[in-house]
């Protein structure tokens, strides 16, 4: 099996509530969250559900079999330190539960499967990220940003559940679909909307979640789809 990347960090936490309950700016009151996550050294059990000791502010949007596990890349975090000219994003800042090393949205594909530690996981669906990660470091158009660069993220399913600590290597077991990489869907979706064929492409696939199912489907149809909602929510 051929090994992909490594869990350089572990990370899990429990929801908070933080910001300025008085505050008139939006960007400086009260919210909660799970993505304040601490870092651990010691193996930790991955259900399908998540893992154990971890916990989602939002069940509705984020958490559940589907997005049991968030995966981010490292050296994301040199970019956004250069972009951004100062170093107050880094590891666990987007509130991944592992921070990745030698793995990034172009080469991870929708549906691979991986062993890690005792678990075997399955990509599930790019992360599109929501106002928070904006709120927290307090950059208001940091959700847009994301999408644009594609630095976005992605999630696991559990196939199989066990313990997975730091250290432990991805090593691919299938690749159903080596045509869509993470970056790929994200390149459709956001900056190639022109492009019928490939967003039917991308609509058909069997690995391509129902929400994107969704929204390539109004697209299709012509529609205009808002996301200022999950992009800026009370942050405006």
């Amino acid at each position: 099996m051929e090994v992909y990347g490594k869990v350089h960090t572990l990370y899990r936490g429990k929801v908070k509530t933080v910001g300025n309950p008085d505050a008139e700016r939006k960007m400086e009151q009260q919210w909660k969250t799970g993505a304040f996550k601490e870092k651990t050294d010691k193996p930790v059990f991955l259900s399908k559900e998540g893992l154990t000791g971890d916990e989602c502010a939002d069940k509705k949007n984020h958490g559940g079999k589907e997005k049991a596990l968030f995966a981010y890349s490292r050296s994301h975090y040199d970019q956004w330190q250069r972009e951004r000219g100062n170093t107050d994003i880094g590891p666990g800042g987007n509130g991944e539960n592992v921070s990745v090393t030698n793995m990034d949205e172009t080469t991870v594909c929708i549906g691979d499967i991986y062993t890690l530690g005792e678990t075997t996981l399955q990509v599930s669906q790019p992360r599109r990220p929501c106002w928070k990660p904006a709120r927290r470091h307090n950059d208001i158009d940091l959700a847009k940003k994301i999408e644009n660069t594609g630095r976005t993220g992605w999630y696991f399913r559990v196939l199989k559940e066990g313990n997975i600590q730091a250290g432990d290597a991805f090593k691919l077991l299938e690749r159903p679909c080596p045509e869509w990489t993470i970056a790929q869907m994200n390149e459709v979706l956001y900056h190639n909307q022109e492009n019928i064929g490939l967003m039917e492409s991308l609509r058909d696939c069997e690995y391509t979640p129902p929400s994107w199912v969704s929204t390539l489907d109004k697209l299709l149809a012509g529609e205009q789809v808002d996301d200022s909602k999950r992009l800026y929510g009370p942050n405006i």
